[in-house]
């Protein structure tokens, strides 16, 4: 009689202790569920008012790029747009889009064409930049283009419309001319072994060495042409003088930006300072831009 009593509070405490275990699972799990959907609404109102989404940098990015305007980048003669290298990601990382012509040196006028093509085909504001011989080149091909808002010359020929590229040789004269070889067909490049003296002497050696081996030649006739244009006359521009240049003598860079009443600035570089100073390139062309 005893044991069956003890028996039966056993299984009746049992039955309790698992009615009660049953009973705090069940209240766990609707706590849970709670924080579970407290969890998920306050993760989903930390995506919709938080930090925006991808999709909405994205957009914030597109639209902060159209509103600037696209980069056109023109090389100079023994080079061609890799010369530019320096300088791209700068202006891309500043949320510009850049675009760098490849010119084939075969004519004034071609280079003028494929210039003025690429300029055209952009949807927005541009600023022309020209090195060099693509000084002269922009000043054709951004000529009568109304979305053209600004012209950049590193160290560049700015010829008035029907004037020679070439004609200030004799008024002031440079190095590179007398380091000038011409081959059969009538284009020019630089003697290699005075290539790093006269194009870039503070470049690397080695950096000068490659862009020796790999420079490409303008056609000599080039230097007696002209442009119908120049579009400096209706484009507001900057000029980049390069004082230690031994390319383009710096007496006729300061001769053209005075000329066309540039905004211009003074470097102590060779004539590639987008190369041996490209920040300070840069931030010309974004003073330009702006």
């Amino acid at each position: 009689m005893f044991e069956e009593r003890n028996r039966r509070r056993f299984f009746t405490t049992e039955a309790m202790t698992s009615s009660r275990i049953i009973r705090l699972s069940l209240v766990g799990m609707v706590l849970a569920s709670f924080v579970g959907v407290g969890a998920f609404r306050a993760q989903s109102s930390l995506v919709s008012t938080g930090q925006p989404t991808v999709r909405a940098k994205t957009r914030s990015g597109d639209a902060r790029n159209a509103a600037k305007p696209t980069i056109v980048l023109v090389h100079g003669a023994f080079a061609d747009g890799t010369s530019w290298q320096h300088v791209i990601p700068i202006l891309e990382r500043d949320g510009y889009n850049v675009i760098a012509v490849q010119n084939a040196l075969a004519s004034l006028a071609g280079d003028v064409e494929t210039t003025k093509l690429v300029i055209d085909a952009q949807t927005g504001p541009v600023v022309a930049v020209g090195h060099s011989y693509g000084g002269a080149v922009i000043t054709g091909a951004a000529a009568g283009n109304p979305n053209v808002k600004a012209l950049v010359y590193i160290a560049a020929f700015a010829p008035e419309s029907g004037e020679p590229i070439g004609v200030y040789g004799d008024k002031y004269p440079s190095p590179l001319e007398a380091a000038l070889k011409p081959d059969a067909a009538g284009f020019l490049y630089i003697d290699r072994a005075r290539f790093r003296e006269v194009f870039a002497a503070d470049v690397p050696a080695t950096e000068a060495s490659v862009m020796a081996a790999t420079q490409k030649p303008i056609i000599g006739s080039a230097f007696g042409a002209s442009v119908a244009q120049a579009a400096w006359k209706t484009i507001p521009s900057w000029y980049l003088v390069t004082q230690e240049d031994r390319a383009i003598n710096p007496d006729l860079e300061r001769f053209y930006a005075k000329r066309m009443g540039a905004k211009t600035t003074e470097i102590k570089s060779s004539h590639v300072p987008f190369i041996s100073h490209p920040a300070e390139v840069v931030r010309l062309i974004e003073q330009a831009a702006r």
